[in-house]
């Protein structure tokens, strides 16, 4: 492992528990882990980094997403369909995925997001068509090559249109098949300790797309096996109809009968609960993961998030997608965060700082993880790097933290377990144009498979 000196560093926006800021600072990284923040450090390194025009802060963490879905970046946009109509056009589509495209949209996707300045994420990969047995090895090998922390979830789907559902027969699979490949990618990739690079969890897809059986099945192999639980719950108006209609309940109200609200359990969207929903989320410890710019896509909502944080809820940030994004853009996601939750309970909703916090410690504690979110000596050495002394921070003296969120600024360098992996804004270890190519070969294959130009 390498040791790097981060000299002088004009901010460091900690995020630690008292969301200490600090001007002219060192932060010393020794074998993947900060060693030291503060002034004048003193020690041999391998390499020491000028930062004396540079914000430091704690890697964003992406803690929603759908990553294969970047084959199908904004399509078909032209019809502006919701959630169930958008999605009924789409399964078809993705019904065509084959491993190949899985890894190559996997890895796209994780060398868009760590461009932003992400540098662990979860993904939510729920469709399963025949030919899909080592899906889940495709994307931890991909994450592995783009070198971030990856959070894999073994989506599922069990329930299809002929037995009530919203998905096709040719993208659902039986609870056993589920559950056998779900311990399967348990015991070949979940890794506990701290500092993990890769850690599993279990996401059966949503209550318009799963049986209740399948809920509870995963849920005890889950806790079994020690990994944590994900799902999308509350995202839409169809969706509290939907299961109010099935199951005489809200959503969220479906997930407490089933076991599912707990410390273990983050989940996606919630941006139509109840008083009664937000009151056991609260209680129960169950995260959320805020995707607000997908929300907005798809004309699903503003989700409550300054009422969530009052009530104690730890809220992560999501891009989710990115065919309801369609960025894999995480800095643009914290200002997102921004803008809609002053849209939706006023100006003074997000603080800057607040939003950061979403996407930093909000989203380390989503993942169930004391190890990433923030800048201290102990923590992981996940840190990025924005220069301030560009044009996109020209007259953002007075808030330089501000300036990099509300602005069009991108990260200059991205630390990842104390390795450099983005530089003057660039991967070091991949092409861009190799990497749009064979995204872009793929995407035309899923397109043509489905029959479309």
């Amino acid at each position: 492992m390498t040791s790097i000196l981060l000299e002088g560093c004009r901010l460091v926006a900690s995020m630690d528990d008292a969301g200490a800021e600090s001007a002219d600072t060192d932060i010393a990284i020794r074998d993947g882990w900060i060693d030291e923040v503060g002034p004048n450090v003193s020690g041999e390194f391998e390499r020491r980094v000028d930062c004396r025009n540079f914000i430091a802060l704690p890697g964003f963490i992406n803690t929603h997403h759908h990553l294969y879905q970047t084959l199908t970046r904004a399509f078909p946009e032209s019809r502006g369909q919701p959630l169930f109509p958008w999605l009924q056009q789409l399964y078809p589509i993705w019904a065509g995925l084959d491993q190949d495209m899985v890894a190559v949209s996997t890895r796209a996707g994780l060398a868009e997001l760590v461009l932003s300045g992400c540098t662990t994420s979860a993904d939510h990969l729920y469709v399963f068509p025949p030919g899909s047995e080592h899906f889940l090895d495709a994307q931890v090998e991909a994450a592995r090559d783009i070198g971030v922390r990856f959070h894999p979830t073994r989506g599922s789907m069990d329930l299809s249109v002929k037995d009530g559902g919203l998905p096709p027969d040719s993208v659902v699979q039986s609870i056993d098949e589920i559950l056998s490949d779900s311990e399967r990618v348990i015991a070949a990739y979940h890794d506990p300790a701290p500092g993990a690079m890769v850690r599993i969890g279990l996401a059966p897809c949503s209550p318009f797309s799963v049986t209740p059986e399948l809920m509870k099945q995963s849920a005890d192999l889950a806790r079994r096996a020690g990994v944590r639980l994900h799902t999308h719950i509350a995202e839409t108006l169809d969706e509290d109809a939907y299961s109010r209609a099935e199951f005489g309940v809200s959503p969220v109200q479906l997930l407490s009968s089933l076991g599912w609200l707990a410390p273990d359990v983050w989940v996606a969207h919630c941006v139509h609960p109840t008083d009664n929903d937000v009151t056991g989320l609260a209680g129960s410890g169950t995260s959320v993961a805020h995707c607000p710019t997908s929300n907005m896509l798809l004309g699903s909502g503003l989700a409550p998030v300054r009422r969530f944080l009052d009530a104690g809820i730890s809220v992560g940030l999501g891009v989710d997608g990115s065919a309801s994004n369609d960025a894999n853009d995480m800095r643009q996601e914290v200002k997102q965060a921004v803008l809609a939750a002053r849209v939706r309970d006023g100006a003074g909703a997000m603080p800057v700082r607040d939003a950061v916090r979403l996407a930093t410690r909000g989203g380390a504690a989503a993942l169930g993880r004391n190890d990433i979110g923030s800048i201290e000596a102990g923590k992981a050495a996940d840190v990025v790097m924005f220069d301030t002394s560009t044009l996109a921070c020209a007259g953002g003296e007075q808030d330089l933290l501000a300036a990099v969120v509300l602005g069009a600024t991108q990260p200059t360098m991205v630390i990842v377990n104390g390795k450099v992996v983005v530089e003057e804004g660039r991967l070091v270890h991949h092409d861009d144009e190799v990497l749009t190519r064979l995204q872009n070969e793929a995407s035309r294959r899923l397109l043509t498979r489905a029959g479309l130009d």
